[in-house]
């Protein structure tokens, strides 16, 4: 990984390079224990590798929420560890990265009667959310 990928440099919005709205990003940078510059980049390199893969996860899981641009999920508490071991994600970056995608996860779910639903299956669950901007698929 370059410079440019660690900075976050390059990243442009929360519906382009990663389906994480701007709220869910400050509280995730908040709590996460890798630098806030460095999430935008940490998570356009996971929608890049999430993103080809969204019709096994409609295939596969619980789609919980459509979304214009988004779809969010419900996975196995372990789901991540593969991804992370995959992208060379360590510890603490695959930890930025599930706390961001639950807490867009919870973001879902807020004002809408599904909201308890939501926030209990996080509890057994985790939750991914794939950007879907340009694929015609999504419903």
């Amino acid at each position: 990984m370059d410079d440019e990928e660690r900075s976050g440099a390059g990243s442009t919005s929360s519906t382009g390079d990663y389906p994480i709205d701007g709220t869910a990003l400050v509280k995730t940078a908040a709590l996460a224990s890798v630098p806030a510059e460095r999430l935008p980049a940490l998570l356009a390199r996971v929608q890049a590798h999430l993103g080809p893969r969204i019709d096994d996860y409609r295939r596969g899981y619980e789609r919980i929420a459509v979304e214009p641009d988004r779809e969010t999920f419900l996975v196995e508490p372990d789901h991540w560890e593969g991804i992370a071991e995959r992208l060379g994600l360590s510890d603490r970056e695959r930890d930025a990265v599930v706390r961001a995608h639950e807490t867009a996860v919870e973001r879902a779910g807020r004002g809408r009667t599904r909201r308890e639903e939501f926030e209990t299956a996080l509890e057994i669950r985790s939750g991914v959310v794939i950007g879907t901007a340009g694929d015609r698929d999504a419903e």
